[in-house]
């Protein structure tokens, strides 16, 4: 071949593959959020958008669409064209959507594909600092004594974190009022208000408001215990063992998107949650940890996480709001 003939092939291939990229100029590209602002999946949202910016080649914009637990947002990505243009980065609340809507407009299996688990985080309780509660003995020991009166918070019904205080609350037999929100933000908000006697969220959200003294946290639902919250002890500490519960935050893409789009997507958002910024703040602030998974990977850990919530939302006829 010569160097004339050569030059030109490769031009041909670089072409071919920034096509894709070059198209997506001047259209931005979607990240739609299916909670309110002010929660982890909305913090984790803005915080990789401008390293996919950059290098997608296309603005990326993060869209609210909140409410029934992350349905709607799901749905507006399982109708959307599967052009590159449109994901979603959700919570673990989409491991339950299947069995808390029955009749949902869209099949979470069917029109999602799965690009990527970003990663998790525990879930943790919280308490107004001049709340009774310092333990999670102290909370068991409250809800015996005055069944219903002691409230909790979560981001809503169906959500990991309502579930977990329903399977703690069988498990001490006990009854705790639970007051849903529409995001973790809003939850926070009510509780450092006094509003709610507690929360339970994912150290994600809640970390920054203990570090500040407006919440105190009190227990973690993780394997073990946080290295920022080293003196924090887990639920299993407490002998509750097995009652193990992490928010997570994973992308998907409207069923068909092309598979070089999803392969794109994937690379984009392993850069940029390796930027040392992005990586800092997420295991820093988000109290993350950092998965990056392929969308392969993302899949396999969806299903075992829909097997064991959605077996919960039964057991306990648990709906949306």
């Amino acid at each position: 071949m010569t160097r004339i003939t050569r030059r030109l092939a490769l031009g041909a291939a670089a072409a071919t593959l920034a096509a894709p990229a070059l198209r997506a100029q001047g259209t931005a590209i979607r990240i739609i959020v299916p909670f309110a602002p002010g929660g982890s999946t909305d913090a984790v949202a803005r915080l990789v958008a401008p390293g996919l910016t950059q290098r997608l080649g296309a603005p990326v914009v993060v869209e609210n669409r909140s409410g029934a637990a992350g349905a709607i947002g799901t749905d507006a990505v399982a109708k959307a064209r599967p052009d590159g243009l449109t994901w979603l980065l959700t919570f673990d609340s989409h491991a339950t959507l299947a069995a808390l809507l029955p009749q949902l407009p869209f099949n979470p299996d069917r029109d999602l594909d799965p690009v990527m688990l970003i990663g998790g985080a525990p879930y943790v309780l919280a308490c107004k600092p001049d709340k009774p509660f310092r333990s999670i003995t102290d909370v068991v020991d409250a809800a015996r004594a005055r069944p219903d009166a002691v409230s909790f918070g979560s981001t809503g019904n169906g959500t990991i974190g309502h579930l977990t205080m329903v399977l703690l609350q069988g498990r001490t037999n006990t009854r705790i009022t639970h007051l849903p929100y529409r995001s973790g933000g809003l939850a926070v908000n009510d509780t450092v208000a006094g509003h709610t006697d507690m929360m339970i969220g994912s150290a994600a959200v809640v970390h920054p408001h203990a570090r500040s003294g407006t919440l105190r946290t009190f227990a973690q639902f993780g394997p073990q215990r946080l290295p920022a919250l080293s003196d924090l002890p887990t639920v299993a500490e407490a002998g509750l063992a097995g009652l193990e519960a992490e928010a997570w935050w994973g992308v998907f893409a409207p069923h068909g998107t092309p598979q070089d789009a999803v392969s794109r997507m994937n690379a984009a958002l392993k850069e940029s949650l390796n930027e040392e910024r992005v990586r800092a703040t997420m295991q820093e602030v988000q109290q993350a940890r950092l998965v990056a998974s392929s969308p392969g990977e993302l899949a396999t850990f969806l299903a075992r996480e829909v097997a064991k919530w959605g077996e919960v939302v039964r057991a306990n006829n648990i709906r949306a709001d």
